[in-house]
């Protein structure tokens, strides 16, 4: 069974104020990468980024952060689809907004991921080639 969504089933925007904060918070908390985020320190975040949300009949059902300079940098984060939307070919549908996004094309993108490689991977991304150039410091308190 073809359980992908036509292209007029799936909506793209980052029109921040259709954002569903309460599911985005819900859903970040119990993430792996930022289990326990708070909602205020969401809520900022959002206000601090291009974010985009995937929508189908009007309900939000995946979504993406991105932090950048829009010149020369961007960092992609906070990357989920909602569990009973997975298999439909969203997350391909999003990364590719993303991308052709006007205030991201041409730019450097930098991600971490523990188990999407390959969605990244046909998109071009690839694992750093200099590991020992790149440094960070994460906050784990």
């Amino acid at each position: 069974m073809d359980t992908s969504l036509e292209d007029a089933a799936l909506e793209v925007s980052t029109d921040a104020t259709r954002l569903d904060l309460d599911l985005i918070h819900a859903f970040l908390t119990g993430s792996y990468w930022a289990a326990g985020r708070s909602r205020a320190s969401v809520e900022k975040s959002i206000g601090k980024s291009l974010c985009f949300g995937a929508y189908v009949g009007g309900k939000q059902v995946a979504f993406a952060r991105v932090i950048t300079d829009e010149a020369t940098f961007a960092y992609l984060a906070d990357v989920f689809v909602v569990p009973e939307w997975r298999g439909r070919g969203i997350s391909k549908r999003l990364i590719k907004a993303v991308l052709d996004h006007p205030g991201l094309t041409g730019i450097n993108i930098l991600l971490r991921t523990r188990d999407a490689h390959d969605l990244y991977k046909r998109f071009g991304f690839e694992p750093s080639k200099d590991p020992e150039r790149f440094m960070s410091r994460l906050n784990r308190s």
